[in-house]
């Protein structure tokens, strides 16, 4: 989660010199002013040259774990669903960012990692997408960040490896997709259908909303165009496609408004909307969402299980002040059933006591009953539902406060280690054994398990980029296990003049407020013993005192444990959703 903010006109100081810090910086990048960190054409220059030297495909056996990493691609090999391919991703320090163009095979069952080196292998990117045909994953689009973030290279390049020689070739078909990052790619029948996307340059930003298709079969790529008066989706990228029988679903999204003032602010969207588009007929329909949907979030993951989609993870930003928002990282599980269309959150069996089965059995028949009124189309049922829902997800969000406070707080005053770490001080419950909450991690589905690989979220001011690995089996929901932990992550102050200046001058506002901090301490105190009132309320409530109450009750009291645990104050925004 993000800082609170005390003192927002403090906060507003340093947003402002931080958007002019910015200016400078694109002023900088329209003069053409970059250094050589920053001349992408030269290091991918490079980059060809030392490709060029490799002369054979060369695996290393049993090498240490990926380094962590964020948008990356993880397929499952056709061929054999305990080996997971991990191709490219980035790294962000703090100071300097990496982009990875490695490619890691794991075998599950024997918790092992190769790492394949060939010749004529793409250069390194993130953000962009893969699916596996036969023997064969097929790549397109991503983007290249120089170091220093100052100049961003999109690909239009599409690639096939083969899984049996390890091999990369070009695929040089005419009419392929523009360049782009944050788009999706799947695959139905013997065709790679591709969606979305966004192109970064100086100037402009551009989102698309274009519709491609690539015939395995033939080799050629066939652009479907809208027809008069058709449906079809806004501009996006950062969203989920999945495949069901003659369906393709898309859920989500992020979309960035630029204005042509550059005083002008530019406002962000995350979409939240659901639509089918029949490969058939190439007809896009809007899907009414049903049952209990997962609030409006940027960079969740998204995978196919039988009649399931199972989404895990993203960010929900709360803004409150204008210059100060909460971002809270989710790690929670959404199920959408494909074949009736409803939404429901996922929770693990084992979570449950083994003494309350009796009562978790009359409570499940219970919510079925209650959730089987949630599609009747009576307008005074429906709000009811909807108001119901709301209540349900005022609670979720409350609990998954608490348990990011139960588990996280504690990291931004100590060692980046710390964030990895196990807590000692926690009972060892099935709840502790969870993937921290996260955004633009790899996910993928093999047979009946689901993995989820690295990602990043924040600790106050800092990214954490992941190198965990997880895995859940779907059918039986019993337990995440953690097959790799995460190790711990580098953060690196900027160095720059600019920074140190900023830091300087922010040394001398704290200087200045210490005395009214002196005075804030008693208050802080009281405020610690009111949360830590409100804690226990909060855990009473989702324990189950919450049934006792009705709901106006239980409205009031969710509203009053927000506002004590500071969930109505707004925190600093994580990157957007846009991959």
């Amino acid at each position: 989660m993000g800082k609170k903010q005390k003192k927002p006109g403090k906060g507003k100081e340093k947003t402002e010199r931080k958007t002019a810090k910015g200016e400078e910086k694109r002023a900088r990048r329209e003069a053409g002013k970059v250094g050589e960190e920053d001349d992408i054409d030269a290091i991918l220059k490079n980059i060809q040259k030392e490709e060029a030297k490799k002369k054979e495909v060369h695996v290393e056996e049993n090498v240490p774990a990926p380094s962590p990493r964020s948008n990356g691609s993880l397929t499952i090999n056709p061929s054999k669903d305990t080996e997971l391919i991990l191709y490219g991703g980035e790294f962000y320090n703090g100071s300097k960012t990496f982009v990875y163009g490695d490619l890691y095979r794991y075998d599950v069952e024997k918790n092992e990692w190769k790492l394949v080196s060939s010749p004529n292998s793409p250069p390194p990117r993130s953000a962009h997408q893969t699916v596996a045909w036969k023997n064969n994953v097929y790549m397109f689009g991503g983007e290249f960040t120089s170091p220093n973030q100052e100049r961003f290279h999109h690909y239009k390049d599409f690639w096939t490896l083969d899984l049996k020689t390890n091999q990369w070739e070009q695929i040089l078909a005419k009419g392929c997709p523009s360049a782009r990052s944050g788009h999706r790619m799947v695959l139905y029948k013997h065709k790679i259908v591709l969606f979305g996307g966004f192109y970064d340059t100086l100037r402009e930003v551009r989102y698309y909303n274009d519709l491609h298709v690539f015939d395995l079969d033939n080799f050629k790529w066939e652009e479907i165009k809208p027809r008069p008066g058709c449906l079809w989706p806004s501009p996006r990228s950062g969203f989920q496609l999945v495949v069901y029988q003659d369906q393709i679903y898309m859920y989500g999204g992020y979309f960035k408004e630029v204005s042509s003032d550059k005083n002008a602010s530019e406002k962000g969207t995350v979409h939240a909307d659901m639509w089918s588009l029949d490969p058939r007929t190439w007809e896009w329909n809007k899907v009414k969402k049903t049952g209990m949907p997962p609030g409006p979030r940027a960079g969740f993951s998204m995978c196919v299980h039988k009649k399931r989609a199972v989404l895990f993870g993203g960010v929900v930003d709360m803004e409150v002040e204008a210059d100060v928002l909460m971002s809270m990282f989710m790690n929670e599980l959404y199920g959408f059933q494909l074949d009736n269309h409803r939404w429901y959150p996922l929770e693990l069996r084992k979570d449950k006591p083994a003494k309350n089965k009796t009562k978790d059995i009359k409570r499940k028949e219970t919510a079925n009953d209650s959730e089987s009124n949630i599609g009747n189309e009576d307008d005074d049922t429906m709000d009811c539902s909807e108001e119901a829902t709301d209540v349900q997800s005022e609670v979720g969000g409350v609990s998954n406060h608490l348990t990011k406070s139960l588990t996280l707080n504690k990291v931004g005053s100590s060692q980046n280690s710390d964030v990895m770490s196990d807590s000692t001080e926690q009972e060892a419950t099935p709840e502790a054994i969870k993937p921290i909450g996260r955004i633009n991690a790899s996910m993928a589905v093999g047979k009946d398990t689901l993995y989820l690989y690295g990602g990043m979220m924040e600790v106050k001011d800092r990214e954490i980029t992941l190198d965990d690995l997880y895995s859940l089996n779907l059918s039986k929901l019993d337990e995440w296990k953690c097959i790799i932990p995460a190790s711990e992550s580098e953060w690196l102050e900027m160095s720059d003049d600019d920074d140190e200046e900023d830091e300087d001058e922010d040394d001398e506002d704290d200087s200045a407020d210490d005395a009214m901090e002196t005075d804030e301490d008693e208050e802080e105190s009281d405020e610690e013993a009111e949360k830590n009132v409100a804690v226990s309320g909060a855990v009473a409530l989702l324990k189950g005192e919450r049934k006792k109450l009705r709901r106006k009750e239980k409205r009031a009291r969710i509203e009053q444990i927000r506002v004590i645990l500071g969930l109505s104050d707004s925190q600093r925004t994580p990157t957007p959703g846009t991959h």
